[in-house]
């Protein structure tokens, strides 16, 4: 295995499917799945998801909502949808910590680092919810920080496009696709990877980042062994 010790991170869009709404079932079993087959190798992994197919902050505070309820309403959000995928794993029999930095004694542990990491350690998986517990900040940046304070290898952003393209691949067909690209290439040609502070957060920890398609079946695990899978972001 070309890593050790994984940061995924799932936007909460594309829990939604083909829905306009909520979560797919049927692609939350996959992505737990997919998660098996790589704790099965022996890689340490840790997940991050957003919180978008529920409720977004920043939305909110378009429509008038104070910005910071906003946001906390979204982090709790993302405590849904890992108390879902947490649900999904152990189903199939993988063993799973919720750590929130929001506390929720009743629901999940309080994140704590030296207990997230002793939990990998052991082969669990662990999901961090509830964003960085601060308003302002995106689940981008927490996933950013998780993957820095628990020693992660890599942050593996799992998304429905293949990798970075020069335009929006959606909107432009003749976009063309980086195999890798170095951080100091995408300030530069403002691409959107992250937001900034998460992809400032890296660079400057010299935590590489992989773009890829999470719903491809298999290409996960093809990312951990070190198959060129999406896009790398190199220094």
């Amino acid at each position: 295995m070309k890593y050790k010790r994984i940061l995924l991170k799932l936007s909460g869009e594309a829990l939604m499917g083909n829905k306009s709404f909520g979560i797919d079932h049927d692609l939350l079993t996959q992505y737990a799945l997919e998660v098996k087959s790589v704790v099965a190798a022996g890689v340490q992994i840790a997940i991050v998801i957003g919180g978008g197919n529920i409720f977004r902050g920043i939305q909110a505070s378009e429509g008038g909502m104070d910005r910071v309820q906003g946001d906390y309403m979204g982090m709790l959000a993302t405590v849904i949808n890992s108390m879902a995928l947490q649900a999904a794993l152990e189903k199939i029999g993988v063993d799973t910590r919720l750590q929130s930095a929001i506390k929720m004694e009743q629901i999940c542990e309080p994140f704590i680092r030296r207990k997230a990491v002793r939990h990998l350690e052991k082969g669990r998986v662990v999901i961090f919810g509830a964003g960085t517990g601060n308003p302002y900040f995106t689940t981008d940046t927490a996933a950013t920080l998780r993957g820095i304070e628990i020693e992660a290898n890599v942050i593996l952003k799992g998304t429905r496009v293949d990798g970075i393209y020069t335009a929006d691949p959606e909107k432009d067909k003749s976009a063309k696709k980086y195999e890798t690209i170095t951080f100091d290439e995408v300030y530069a040609k403002g691409l959107q990877v992250m937001d900034m502070t998460a992809f400032t957060l890296c660079n400057e920890n010299k935590l590489p980042i992989i773009v890829f398609d999470m719903n491809k079946p298999g290409n996960l695990r093809k990312v951990v062994v070190g198959d060129k899978v999406g896009t790398l972001v190199e220094f």
